[in-house]
């Protein structure tokens, strides 16, 4: 079969051209379709790759170390002093994702998956409560010579922050608690739900999940149907896990863990609360204000529009109260 006379009449370039468009079309072709056969199938190496990218933006280079009984797993980037940032209960590391770009760019940061949650290591029938955790936290700062950082920590992370800067003051510059559990509060429909055996923080299936993440946001981020079930998988692989250490926290010695160590905290101590928070309830800022009896300085700050995860919904202003408070000191 000849080929037609008005496609050898084409100058050179236009042929080039039209074999590049026809090579680039199939080429986007195949990337819908395994983009699409890798969200139906595979969707948990999608939010990886996402993960990676939010990381890689935010200058951060995934590490591990041993330290003490755990093979940690973390975020380490930028230059400057150091902050490290503790999650909360049933999260991981990546929730500090959206404000890590906004400190790397000033202060050397350090984000681990604290021990039993996300990629950091469990052992088998121990006790992960927040003295224990306070523990091995400690193994984590002397390994990678963290001394004298802002340690900050949200909510469960908090508690271990707290405890353990009760217990190594000389190790710590500055402590900052966002939403902190282990604090005294009025009592909420989510302490009353809690400490009556029920787990909000587990679930089977999307609307579950979608349920939980209504306490903790102000506003549920809406994500495709096969993320979800990435997130569903991994809380009911971990239920053990997940149920087992929110019992150790509902023992009376956990719950107010930190309330109890207030007096010896001898550093600046910044509490950062959203407003409307329906786990911790806002009147334990109060609680800490009156219980840091040696703090040289407190300071107190309240977020609007957020509910218990600051960090992830006014990633700016979370950022803008915690870097003043650094450079204060």
């Amino acid at each position: 079969m000849s080929t037609p006379a008005n496609a050898n009449a084409r100058p050179l370039w236009q042929r080039l051209l039209i074999r590049r468009l026809k090579f680039l079309g199939m080429l986007a072709a195949l990337l819908i379709v395994l983009g699409g056969g890798t969200y139906l199938f595979a969707p948990q190496w999608l939010m990886k790759a996402n993960t990676w990218r939010e990381a890689m933006n935010a200058q951060l280079s995934k590490r591990s170390v041993q330290a003490g009984d755990t093979r940690w797993v973390y975020y380490e980037g930028g230059q400057g002093p150091t902050i490290v940032l503790l999650h909360g209960f049933a999260a991981r590391k990546e929730v500090w994702l959206k404000v890590a770009p906004l400190l790397t760019a000033h202060f050397h940061v350090v984000i681990p998956d604290l021990p039993g949650w996300g990629e950091s290591s469990r052992v088998a029938g121990a006790s992960y409560n927040i003295d224990n955790q306070a523990d091995r936290l400690n193994d984590f700062v002397q390994t990678l010579h963290l001394q004298h950082a802002l340690i900050v920590g949200h909510s469960m992370g908090g508690a271990i922050a707290g405890v353990y800067a009760a217990e190594h003051p000389q190790d710590v510059a500055e402590l900052a608690l966002v939403d902190s559990f282990g604090l005294k509060f009025k009592e909420n429909d989510f302490a009353k739900e809690a400490m009556s055996g029920k787990d909000p923080f587990v679930f089977n299936d999307r609307a579950g999940f979608y349920q939980a993440n209504a306490l903790a946001f102000e506003h549920v981020p809406k994500l495709p149907g096969r993320l979800v079930d990435v997130f569903v998988e991994d809380n009911v692989n971990n239920r053990a896990f997940i149920d087992h250490t929110f019992n150790e926290l509902r023992e009376n010695s956990q719950v107010l863990s930190l309330q109890n160590q207030l007096d010896k905290l001898t550093m600046p101590v910044l509490g950062m609360w959203c407003r409307d928070d329906k786990i911790i309830d806002i009147s334990a800022l109060e609680s800490l204000r009156g219980g840091l009896t040696h703090s040289p300085s407190i300071s107190t700050s309240v977020l609007n529009g957020c509910n218990h995860m600051p960090q992830m919904e006014k990633p700016q202003a979370f950022v803008q109260v915690l870097t003043s408070f650094a450079l204060a000191h």
